[in-house]
């Protein structure tokens, strides 16, 4: 067994870093962006990687723009958030946006926020975050 200890892994290509098993098998990959922000009054972003900005676009509703693009739309998203915008809501459902806009594409994906016990009220997410995989 041995030990890497070192600041930077970088790869030789433009392509992230793969790291392999003994066997040459792929067994890890990290997230290709992700995002934390805070969807009440104005909006802000408490940290991020490889995302540019989160776009109000109305109650509840918010789209996560990439700052490189995928490779293509085949990628996961994964949400939680929490409400304190009226207290004891606790925990809220979100759902990748539906409507004429793509849901999700290369550039970004728009998600909507409802209550957990009512899912046609949407609500604002005091503490949201998303990661992004592909």
């Amino acid at each position: 067994m041995s030990t890497l200890n070192v600041g930077t892994i970088k790869s030789v290509s433009s392509a992230a870093p793969v790291f392999q098993n003994s066997s040459g098998t792929e067994i890890i990959q990290g997230a290709k962006a992700w995002v934390k922000w805070d969807g009440t009054g104005t909006l802000a972003i408490n940290a991020s990687f490889n995302v540019s900005s989160v776009t109000d676009q109305g109650t509840g509703y918010y789209k996560v723009n990439f700052a490189t693009a995928f490779a293509d739309a085949h990628y996961t998203a994964h949400f939680q958030g929490d409400s304190a915008t009226i207290g004891g809501t606790g925990h809220m459902n979100p759902y990748i946006r539906s409507d004429s806009e793509s849901q999700m594409t290369t550039n970004y994906t728009s998600v909507a926020w409802h209550f957990g016990t009512n899912s046609a009220t949407r609500v604002d997410v005091a503490c949201c975050s998303g990661v992004f995989h592909r």
